[in-house]
């Protein structure tokens, strides 16, 4: 698996990509933002992303990745803001890990977040007929305008493409197993994300937040106050039967 780290400390870049090494990775090591930026065109697996750097803001780093790839993006920082955190979900970014921490704790995170990349979306428990009832084609489920392929990992909306992050395709799809049904936090935090996710806790609103703006309406997801949230077509008060 190749790695591209953007990182402009070697002091912490060096014992990074010796570590990773060890557990068979391939790391390929940048200083810059605009140099991470030309080497991504070589499509690496996942991207290992520091916000401070030397040239230009990380989360300017971000939002460019994230709008020619959906190659998935850990930052690596010692920002330790929530707000600099949120941000950087919402530019698409798929975790956030902050300084100090160590490698094992790093490859866990890798090995979540390239997991639920390529990772079907799970049905929710006790509904296990739900994906049949709801499916056109293999793989492949209609609300309304909204088009949401499991096969292939890809959304339309009115015919065109949706680009999203491989988190935002897990929570969409996630939420579309049962269009209407409210999930509650913790029943998508657990699926969408690990059932040992100790990320930050406005993780899922920033997920939400960038899914309705690619949406187009917010009116997709709705919040149950003090619940969670569910998947509606927008004006259709009967979603659930929309799907099919």
């Amino acid at each position: 698996m190749r790695l591209l780290l953007i990182e402009d400390d070697d002091r912490i870049a060096g014992p990074l990509t010796e570590g990773l090494g060890r557990y068979g990775f391939t790391v390929d090591h940048v200083r810059t933002g605009a140099a991470g930026l030309a080497d991504a065109e070589a499509a690496p697996d996942l991207v290992l992303l520091d916000l401070g750097l030397p040239d230009m803001d990380g989360l300017d780093v971000c939002r460019s990745l994230r709008a020619r790839s959906a190659v998935p993006i850990i930052m690596i920082t010692a920002r330790g803001e929530e707000a600099d955190r949120i941000v950087g979900l919402e530019l698409g970014a798929d975790d956030y890990l902050a300084k100090p921490f160590g490698v094992r704790e790093l490859i866990a995170r890798i090995r979540a977040v390239t997991r639920r990349a390529g990772a079907p979306a799970y049905a929710p428990a006790g509904s296990a007929q739900a994906p049949e009832a709801h499916q056109t084609a293999p793989g492949a489920q209609t609300l309304g305008p909204l088009a949401v392929n499991r096969r292939t990992r890809e959304v339309h909306l009115d015919g065109q493409p949706i680009a999203l992050t491989p988190r935002e395709f897990d929570l969409l799809a996630y939420l579309a197993e049962d269009p209407g049904t409210v999930y509650s936090r913790q029943q998508i935090m657990d699926t969408v994300w690990d059932p040992h996710f100790f990320g930050p806790t406005k993780t899922l609103d920033a997920h939400v937040a960038a899914l309705r703006r690619k949406l187009g309406d917010p009116g997709w997801i709705t919040t149950a106050r003090g619940v969670g949230f569910r998947l509606t077509v927008p004006g259709d008060h009967t979603a659930a039967e929309a799907a099919g």
